[in-house]
């Protein structure tokens, strides 16, 4: 399917865009900018293992991204929440990301439509994640 493969290969151009964030470490970051969220959630959302996660945790509580706290109540739960210098990387990767990808966008027959597009699939992913974690707590 030409979508997949297209997909893939945007995927590879913000790989390489410069940035100090490993594509991972970018979407998790993004994820956790929404509000903190639990290790396991954070998990389930990216569909990554627990190990996978926590590493990857680790990896930004040692760069100061990201702070890990207890839930209360729990004592086995983590929260983790993103730090101020985890707002400015993140910000700077979204800009390295967008730079990358807007003379891809711009040569495109109608920009404005690829960015509807692009907002159509963001909220369509949106959706599908909330119905995929309701049906989790049930």
């Amino acid at each position: 399917m030409s979508a997949v493969r297209t997909l893939a290969r945007l995927s590879r151009l913000l790989e390489h865009a410069g940035t100090d964030l490993t594509l991972p470490q970018f979407r998790l970051l993004a994820m956790v900018a929404q509000g903190g969220e639990r290790a396991t959630a954070l998990a389930g959302r990216l569909s990554l293992s627990k190990p996978t996660i926590t590493a990857a945790v680790d990896g930004l509580v040692d760069r100061g991204l990201v702070t890990r706290e207890m839930v209360a109540g729990d004592r086995r739960a983590v929260k983790v929440e993103i730090t101020a210098a985890g707002r400015r990387a993140l910000a700077h990767a979204e800009a390295l990301m967008a730079e990358r990808l807007q003379p891809i966008i711009d040569r495109c027959a109608d920009p404005a439509t690829v960015l509807a597009a692009f907002e159509q699939l963001e909220r369509a992913l949106d959706e599908a994640d909330a119905e995929r974690r309701m049906e989790s707590a049930r």
